[in-house]
């Protein structure tokens, strides 16, 4: 109980002002868990559920901190959607049963796939943002919507194996971040900063290893020498 009684107390002061160290290590386990992901090793998911149940008690602020602490429900909401979709995650690359080293062949998602994802992430961010709003999420609450429907996007996408979700989180990056930044999450935003050209270069690693994974065929022209 000590530890745990420190674990959520302790902050780390930075520029006049302190972040709470769980939001740093979870943040931390995020990133290692986004590395293993660029990897596709299978240990990416349990790093990320780590991460996701220390951020989870930051992003209900009230709950776990101060009276004055801004709630982002989408925030919290999105981590147990984390661990709910990462444990479905580490089930569909542990039955791969791949013995290259890696846990996942990448390949991208099919077209009728593709669409239903960009419906899914208009739909889903017009349909819960008056609900968070209902239950006193942060201002502008459809950029708090916006990136829990993209990250429930991407992390099912991850399962799969779709190239295409990098390119997801990129777009949870770009309303993320600004909406960190304003509700005074500043490790998590510079940790979104950070991931938002580490998702980029996920993308391209993630395709080339998808053009290598293709099979070779080989053409046999007929030998002019043989009758």
């Amino acid at each position: 109980m000590d530890f745990l009684g420190w674990l959520f107390d302790a902050q780390i002061p930075v520029a006049g002002s302190s972040l709470l160290l769980r939001e740093v290590i979870g943040n931390a386990f995020g990133l290692l868990s986004a590395l293993g992901g660029m990897r596709r090793k299978l240990w990416a998911w349990p790093a990320g559920i780590i991460g996701n149940v220390l951020l989870l008690t930051v992003f209900l602020g009230s709950f776990f901190g101060g009276a004055d602490a801004a709630n982002l429900l989408g925030q919290a909401g999105r981590q147990i959607m984390f661990i709910a979709v990462a444990i479905y995650g580490w089930r569909q690359w542990r039955a791969s049963n791949r013995t290259d080293g890696h846990a996942v062949t990448p390949r991208w998602a099919p077209r009728r796939a593709r669409i239903s994802l960009v419906i899914a992430m208009v739909v889903g961010t017009v349909a819960l943002t008056p609900l968070f709003r209902m239950l006193g999420s942060y201002e502008p609450v459809w950029a708090d919507a916006w990136t829990f429907v993209g990250s429930l996007l991407a992390t099912i996408g991850m399962a799969k194996g779709w190239v295409e979700f990098w390119l997801i989180w990129v777009a949870v990056d770009v309303v993320g971040v600004p909406l960190l930044f304003s509700a005074g999450y500043y490790a998590t935003a510079f940790m979104y900063l950070f991931y938002g050209i580490f998702t980029l270069i996920g993308f391209f690693v993630w395709m080339r290893a998808r053009d290598r994974s293709k099979p070779r065929v080989d053409v046999l022209l007929p030998d002019p020498t043989v009758r």
